[in-house]
């Protein structure tokens, strides 16, 4: 089965889906530190993860091709990870961290954005 969660979600507590044998794929909100430890505990089936909003519309409108197929391999790449990840200890923090890196890079790239847009404004002034 699927679980949506909306882009308000602010925190998936511990034990939230433990021991959901049928959860096979969850939507979340791109947020640090929305999910506990243990959240996801014993969800043996559960091996796709996906992002709700626009992160998929801000990534396919990156300015240069290599930070696009960074961030489409990045976002992608959770469900690669969860198909290794021992079920006992839960799937949980393997998400949390993914979801940390897929925040930073969104950042990262806003801010090299920023600069590419700074060096553009400043040759056309100088034009």
């Amino acid at each position: 089965s699927d679980v949506e969660c909306g882009e308000d979600l602010e925190k998936l507590n511990v034990a939230a889906f433990e021991r959901c044998h049928k959860l096979e794929r969850i939507v979340l909100p791109l947020k640090d530190n929305v999910i506990e430890n243990g959240a996801f505990r014993y969800c043996p089936n559960l091996a796709t993860v996906d992002l709700v909003g626009g992160i998929h519309h801000t990534a396919a409108s990156l300015h240069m091709e290599s930070w696009r197929n960074e961030m489409k391999d990045e976002i992608n790449r959770i469900n690669q990870v969860l198909l290794n990840i021992d079920d006992a200890r839960g799937k949980g923090p393997a998400i949390q961290q993914w979801l940390s890196s897929v925040v930073q890079r969104v950042e990262h790239y806003k801010a090299e954005h920023r600069v590419v847009l700074k060096e553009v404004t400043t040759l056309l002034e100088l034009a």
